[in-house]
């Protein structure tokens, strides 16, 4: 079965490139695109799709207001921004507002496709370098914004590489712990910070 992926971006050329793209590859299908938030809005909620990437700069309302909406509308929908901003206010505004992912338009197709099957997967994708800012940003935290009694050592280190973007599998792989124990530790980092989603529990640390 395809992974349904809807476009929200005001580029015509753009737009239609992607969703060519998307039909053309092996297990995708793009039913709709849009050029503005309140197409989508208006549209989307009538044939929810698994994925939908949106632009940030759009004319009328925003992409991440239209992601805060969205994510009342369409909970199980996953979304990744596709923008050509990379700086921190639009990537934790965006991640906030319910972004599960944050990609730069210059990624190449091929990364594009992988992202939206991680996205679906359960993962988070980030361009490497959208999650080195990430990465920063937590480590200019004060410490005491997470103290340790609220995560184990480890599972800081599992945050840490959940906002790096790694798979479950790379987690695995760096820690030298089993998939299903990242799992465990995922699931106490979940708990622990009362968030559902990796998004969630990074933007929670930010904002402690």
């Amino acid at each position: 079965m395809s992974l349904t992926v809807s476009i929200v971006e005001d580029n015509d050329k753009l737009r239609e490139t992607l969703a060519r793209a998307l039909n053309r590859a092996e297990g995708f299908r793009c039913p709709s695109q849009y050029a503005n938030a309140e197409d989508a809005l208006k549209g989307l909620p009538k044939d929810p799709p698994n994925v939908v990437l949106m632009d940030i700069n759009l004319p009328g309302m925003n992409g991440v207001d239209c992601v805060r909406h969205l994510k009342h509308l369409l909970a199980e929908t996953q979304i990744v921004m596709l923008t050509v901003y990379e700086d921190t206010d639009n990537i934790f505004n965006a991640l906030k507002a319910g972004a599960t992912g944050y990609m730069l338009k210059r990624t190449t197709q091929a990364e594009l496709l992988e992202a939206i099957r991680e996205v679906h997967r359960g993962g988070s994708p980030m361009t490497t370098h959208i999650a080195r800012k990430v990465v920063q940003a937590l480590q200019h935290v004060s410490p005491t914004a997470l103290p340790a009694e609220i995560l184990s050592p480890r599972e800081q280190e599992v945050l840490d590489c959940l906002a790096r973007g790694f798979l479950y599998k790379e987690i695995a792989e760096k820690l030298g712990i089993s998939y299903e124990t990242v799992h465990t530790y995922i699931r106490r980092i979940y708990e622990k910070l009362q968030v559902r989603t990796r998004t969630e529990a990074v933007a929670k640390f930010l904002r402690r």
